[in-house]
């Protein structure tokens, strides 16, 4: 016999899509104020939600600006309205946080730092700061790595270059750590031994180690791309570029999922990897060769499979676009491209397609810094400290640019309503009140 359904059975069922939705708004709400990472709460380049400035000056919507320490080029991590921002302090590697009206909350030393120098933009601080809200995980050109707790206490330090010698990049390093479950996550691929490392977040115990050797034109074995991590057959998983591979790699061991190669059959040299790929659905979008010189390569590789997949998983190749440094953003099953020298394009991740093009304006300094998505908008800023906003949805259409004064380096962060930027001297938070 079927039972017939009662009122307040039948009242439950109306009422369970708008539990489902109240709390998808409270998991929403809670995560507002969090950037844990250098590419976002999403690792896309892509803001959550928020009513975010898209014009402010020396006396518009700068709601606070604090001098920093010394020279660094890291992005910001935001985790619960608390800022992290590395920096050198008296000639050592630092951790500095903030609170949300700009307070200095603490400050707290690694170790003896390095500064960059082969590049105008290099310093010792350019790795980015990562958090899961419970630890800050900080590298610096140094090899200094540490964890640390919110209060600023330090929960363990090493020093990688101590441990597995010295980087032989050409440019200083860039890479940053990146988080999964348990472990954080160091890459280092440079001319010599390669590897992949996996290390407790609670302990700093190495859990694994894995090399990474390819055999490459000069310099091609250099990357300064920041693992992304994913998911391959519901687990945990890590994509890594460089040395002319995308790799994917268990986030338990280590273990070498798939490989993707066949990137660079014309052997060309002085290639290194330098923007970090983005995920857009099941494609990984994986930015190559020299825009800089003229000589862009551009990528649509499927995740998954098993092995070699370098000749079924590479969907789509361009030859006439590309970035050099900047890396792409996604956003509503879009990716954003922006040149080296400001050029914008929105593609198809799944075929590779121009969707439109556009432009910011072109002097003779480059972009380095990459850009993010916020509302339909997209923010950029250039090397010399101009900042741009222009509308990123249909067309393209400029917004604002605006002069920082300052060289910059890192890239815009955007949550909870404000916009954080961090120069070479300092620290910027913009909003409206």
């Amino acid at each position: 016999m079927t039972s017939q359904p009662t009122h307040q059975t039948a009242r439950n069922r109306r009422l369970f899509p708008l539990v489902l939705a109240a709390i998808a708004l409270f998991h929403l709400s809670l995560f507002a104020a969090d950037w844990p990472h250098w590419r976002g709460p999403k690792d896309n380049g892509a803001a959550l939600p928020g009513n975010y400035p898209v014009k402010w000056s020396d006396t518009e919507n700068v709601l606070w600006k604090v001098a920093l320490p010394g020279k660094g080029c890291s992005t910001p991590a935001v985790w619960k309205k608390q800022i992290i921002v590395t920096a050198p302090v008296d000639g050592e590697d630092a951790v500095l946080a903030f609170d949300w009206s700009g307070k200095l909350l603490w400050k707290t030393q690694v170790g003896v730092g390095k500064s960059g120098g082969k590049h105008r933009n290099s310093s010792g601080s350019n790795p980015s700061p990562v958090t899961d809200g419970d630890g800050i995980f900080v590298y610096y050109q140094s090899g200094n790595f540490a964890a640390l707790n919110f209060d600023g206490k330090i929960r363990w330090q090493t020093n990688l270059v101590e441990a597995f010698g010295n980087s032989t990049l050409y440019f200083d390093q860039g890479t940053s750590p990146v988080l999964t479950e348990q472990n954080v996550v160091m890459a280092r691929m440079h001319k010599g031994e390669s590897w992949l490392a996996a290390f407790d977040k609670k302990t700093g115990a190495m859990n694994w180690k894995v090399a990474r050797n390819y055999e490459t034109p000069v310099e091609n074995d250099h990357s300064y791309a920041t693992p992304l991590v994913i998911k391959h057959q519901g687990k945990e998983a890590l994509l890594v570029w460089g040395a002319q591979h995308v790799t994917a790699h268990d986030a338990a061991d280590g273990r070498l999922i798939w490989s993707c190669g066949d990137v660079n059959p014309d052997s060309k040299r002085n290639w290194p990897a330098v923007a970090t790929p983005v995920v857009a659905g099941d494609m990984a979008i994986v930015p190559f060769g020299r825009n800089d010189r003229n000589l862009p390569l551009l990528f649509g590789i499927k995740l998954g499979g098993e092995g070699d997949v370098t000749a079924t998983h590479t969907i789509w190749k361009r030859t006439d676009t590309g970035t050099f440094v900047p890396s792409p953003a996604e956003s509503n099953g879009r990716v954003y491209l922006m040149r080296d020298r400001g050029e914008v394009e929105c593609l198809d991740p799944a075929t590779g397609k121009t969707i439109w093009t556009g432009a910011f304006p072109k002097t003779s300094a480059n972009f380095y810094s990459s850009p993010v998505l916020a509302g339909g908008k997209l923010y950029a800023i250039r090397e010399d400290g101009v900042a741009f906003v222009a509308r990123a949805d249909d067309a393209f259409e400029m917004i604002s640019e605006i002069p920082m004064g300052e060289r910059i380096i890192a890239s815009p962060v955007l949550v909870d309503g404000r916009i954080l930027i961090r120069g070479e001297n300092n620290l910027y938070c913009i909003g409206v009140e």
